[in-house]
């Protein structure tokens, strides 16, 4: 029998590496614009086609490789900043592992273009599929110039699995701006099918977060501060006020590195806590300095994910450090901190004796001993009611009555009752209904808005004052994902500059709406469904506006009636689109318990 284990050949031995750290076309901007960080580069311009799948251009203007350097670059683990197992945690660098170009070259069409500002003339090398092409001299700029042809041109299955444009673009767009935020001295430039998206220059730090989203954040941005010998830690926090549905403008940076952290975001979001909206998440962009040696980055191929010696500590910190901000910006009343007064937290590491606090008491006390003739009558007044087994099925019974069981020729409509502008009540032989109206007119809205997105005509009304609205890149990029579908419902707009639009036209059902927040919800809605977004978007956005067109409706008689005629026309006037119910119904003998 012949023997079965062998060695993977480079080039297959290259792809699998390439399926950890080379995902999709946003991988090869990180690895290549984080290299070029790391070549000292001062200027990086990154040029996208086609979403990167046709080509990825990084250009900067660092010290450049000799003629071996360049070629010895694209071998497996090949690496400038490891001589030893103890550089490996002592990193200041971005990538170190020697995985990424070697990765590329193998899913790709690879050029590389340098030249270090000593040598007369540069190198060009070309890789396809980790096969070498060639090598020869050329006349190029100091610095590197990588472009990156049809990404997984060899890997069919991996480029059929690539999304939409708009999908792999807001990819490459979030990339982009994890560096930026981390590297303020560095100017950084991003077109795409050769329109600029972002032109950055040198600035300071909340200058470049107000440049890399839209000027709007920079009212919303409050300073933090706070060091220890541990951890120092820097940056931005949003006021609460301001506070989103999506995570999209939240980031933690270590040692001027991209990081996810959900334990630290629970330390931040607690601090919010009582003091946001439900379902709502604090903006902010925190940026935390330790010793190299204190953190792993070594942990996950994108080195996303990092493991901290002193977490707990940094925990509480961070903690205590975003309530203290808060409470200097009187957005907690009930702390009054001193604007002029640090404070001290006691640094506890791992090695740390923890004493416990004791506890006294008394392991004979019987809380049902000697108790007044007051609380035994309330007791045994418990004991003598009865039987309450499954009451609280009182109303969660499924509602499976057909329409004309609830509404026949015998119900006068009437008899009908409206509570708090938002509940109808009324009665159907022996059963007493109530109807919860703005779930109701939610259904029917969606369903009246899902049929107007399968038209093809533009339903809306001019507007009399146009709406200008200004948007970060990634939420332009959505708006003009969505356009078609909003196009459909009445919607259209024009632009006027670089991410900015004007609103013209609105549906014709919108009346006292403000028109920005109902686009920002829709991009927030957007950005929380996770699915096929070209499958759904038609439902995202039916679910959306119909939710807006509600929100401040009240009813009366008359159209609380109406509303209950329309239910009964839907498909489904038992639920939601989300699932919620809008009926309840209880029986005569449900409300005898009541009264027992």
């Amino acid at each position: 029998m012949s023997d079965l284990i062998k060695l993977l050949p480079d080039s297959v031995a290259n792809q699998i590496a390439a399926g950890e750290v080379i995902q999709r076309p946003a991988s090869v901007v990180k690895e290549l614009v984080e290299n070029a960080i790391d070549a000292k580069a001062t200027e990086i311009t990154v040029n996208i086609t086609d979403a990167g799948r046709t080509t990825i251009q990084i250009i900067d203007n660092g010290i450049g490789m000799s003629e071996t350097d360049a070629r010895l670059a694209f071998e497996r683990h090949s690496t400038s900043k490891l001589r030893n197992i103890d550089d490996l945690f002592a990193l200041n660098t971005m990538g170190f592992r020697g995985e990424a170009l070697a990765s590329i070259a193998s899913v790709a069409q690879l050029e590389l273009k340098t030249k270090r500002e000593e040598d007369e003339t540069g190198i060009q090398i070309r890789i396809a599929g980790s096969q070498f092409e060639s090598q020869e001299a050329v006349s190029c700029s100091k610095g590197s110039n990588f472009s990156v042809k049809n990404l997984f041109f060899n890997v069919p299955a991996r480029r059929k699995f690539l999304k939409s444009d708009g999908t792999e673009f807001n990819h490459i767009v979030e990339e982009f701006q994890r560096v930026a935020l981390t590297h303020i001295n560095i100017s950084f430039k991003l077109y795409h099918n050769k329109t600029e998206v972002f032109n950055l220059p040198k600035s300071g730090l909340r200058q470049r977060i107000v440049n890399v989203f839209n000027k709007n954040l920079n009212l919303n941005l409050i300073p933090i501060e706070n060091n220890t010998e541990i951890v120092e830690i820097k940056g931005f926090i949003g006021k609460p006020e301001k506070a989103l549905k999506t995570r999209g403008q939240q980031y933690f940076f270590v040692n001027n590195r991209f990081m996810k952290h959900p334990y630290f975001y629970h330390a931040v979001k607690e601090a919010y806590k009582n003091i946001i909206a439900p379902n709502t998440h604090p903006s902010f962009f925190i940026y935390l300095n330790v010793k190299p040696e204190a953190i792993d980055i070594n942990i996950h191929p994108t080195k996303t994910e990092i493991k901290f010696e002193e977490e707990r500590f940094i925990y509480q910190l961070l903690n205590v450090t975003v309530k203290q901000t808060l409470g200097k910006f009187n957005f907690t009343p009930t702390i009054d901190f001193d604007a002029n007064t640090d404070f001290e937290i006691p640094i506890a590491t791992k090695n740390t004796e923890v004493n416990f606090p004791q506890v006294n008491y008394n392991p004979d006390y019987n809380p049902f001993k000697n108790t007044s003739s007051n609380n035994k009558k309330v007791y045994q007044d418990f004991l003598d009611k009865p039987n309450t087994k499954d009451w609280e099925k009182l109303f969660t019974e499924e509602n499976t009555e057909k329409p004309e069981e609830l509404f026949n020729e015998q119900y006068n409509p009437t008899d009908l009752i409206v509570f708090a502008a938002n509940y109808a009540i009324f009665s159907n032989a022996e059963k007493l209904i109530i109807i919860k109206l703005k779930s109701a007119l939610y259904r029917i809205n969606y369903e009246k808005v899902k049929e107007k997105l399968s038209q093809t005509e533009n339903n809306g009304q001019k507007i009399l004052f146009e709406e200008e609205m200004e948007f970060s890149v990634n939420d332009y990029l959505i708006i003009n994902e969505m356009y078609d579908y909003l196009f459909a419902i009445g919607f259209d707009f024009k632009e006027v500059r670089a991410n900015t639009i004007i609103v013209t036209s609105v549906p014709a059902e919108i009346e006292n709406i403000d028109i920005p927040s109902l686009l920002e919800k829709l991009i927030e809605d957007y950005k929380i469904y996770e699915g096929n977004i070209k499958e759904n978007i038609i439902d995202i956005i039916a679910k959306s506006l119909s939710k807006s067109l509600i929100r401040n409706k009240q009813f009366d008689i008359n159209s609380a009636r109406h509303t209950i005629m329309e239910l009964y026309k839907t498909s489904d006037f038992n639920y939601t689109p989300d699932g919620k119910a809008i009926i309840k119904i209880m029986e005569k003998s449900q409300i005898d318990n009541l009264f027992f």
